[in-house]
């Protein structure tokens, strides 16, 4: 689904990247950020749903869809400060932040870093990394690509883009004819951009750091917020608000019927519902 059309791109230069951002709509500023398999596009839905009673801000993360693609800065806590530059570039200071898979851990280093900035915080369907039973998740077969990277690797890959992203949408769904041709065309062309896969394995091969870091936000006390932690049925359900009950003292969690981890592509109806209704308490 493309964007709303007065929607604006805008690429913006931070520490050491430049992010491709999407933005429009108006009212309260709503932050959207993507995981891997995905790309800012993800959220396209959601913008058209919420643009005439909130403003949208959709950036693409370093390294993946249109941003560019540095050689280091993906540890989360980096690219929290990309957000923030993003939103400091178009004169936006609090925020909503709504975040899937590896937009979670971006999310929760922005808002440990910038608590004043946000407002409240939707998490859908991933782990912190070092927060709660993370040794415990990282242990599951499912989760096996978390260490899967190297030289060697991104040979294997090269070329074979879709057959690897395949691997994510087919086995980590509850439906995999709910990601459609176009949209796994859609983002295996992205995907298979020089570099892209190259970033995108930096993304987990940060994930030690990003620990390391995830504990030291945490000592310094809970997020006051409200948030919101949603969970296929299928994938990480409950699991995620209990996780985020770690980081926060505000959790209410969110199941979505017949979904695997891809909320938004197997259930984009209620899950734009859902999240509507939960930024609509602020307003």
């Amino acid at each position: 689904m493309p964007f709303p059309a007065d929607f604006r791109t805008a690429e913006i230069q931070t520490d050491g990247a430049t992010i491709h951002v999407r933005h429009g709509g108006k009212g309260p500023a709503v932050v959207m950020l993507h995981g891997f398999g995905d790309t800012g596009d993800m959220w396209a839905p959601l913008a058209k749903a919420i643009a005439r009673d909130f403003t949208v801000v959709v950036p693409d993360l370093r390294g993946m869809g249109l941003s560019s693609h540095p050689e280091g800065g993906y540890d989360k806590k980096t690219q929290a400060g990309d957000v923030a530059r993003v939103l400091d570039q178009l004169g936006i200071q609090k925020v909503a932040l709504v975040t899937h898979d590896i937009g979670n851990m971006v999310g929760y280093a922005f808002a440990a870093l910038y608590p004043d900035r946000v407002t409240r915080w939707v998490a859908m369907d991933a782990p912190l990394p070092g927060i709660g039973p993370w040794d415990e998740i990282t242990r599951s077969p499912l989760l096996w690509h978390f260490n899967f990277r190297g030289p060697d690797v991104e040979r294997l890959v090269k070329g074979r883009e879709r057959i690897y992203l395949d691997r994510f949408w087919n086995e980590l769904s509850a439906n995999p004819s709910a990601i459609d041709e176009a949209t796994r065309k859609h983002y295996a062309e992205l995907y298979a951009r020089p570099g892209a896969m190259h970033s995108a394995f930096n993304q987990f091969a940060a994930f030690q750091q990003d620990a390391i870091d995830n504990k030291a936000f945490a000592a310094k006390g809970k997020l006051a917020f409200p948030v919101l932690g949603i969970g296929g049925d299928r994938s990480f359900g409950t699991q995620m608000a209990e996780v985020l009950r770690f980081v926060a003292t505000d959790v209410t969690p969110s199941v979505i019927a017949d979904s695997g981890h891809w909320l938004m592509e197997e259930q984009p109806a209620v899950t734009v519902t859902t999240i509507r209704a939960f930024l609509e308490k602020e307003r």
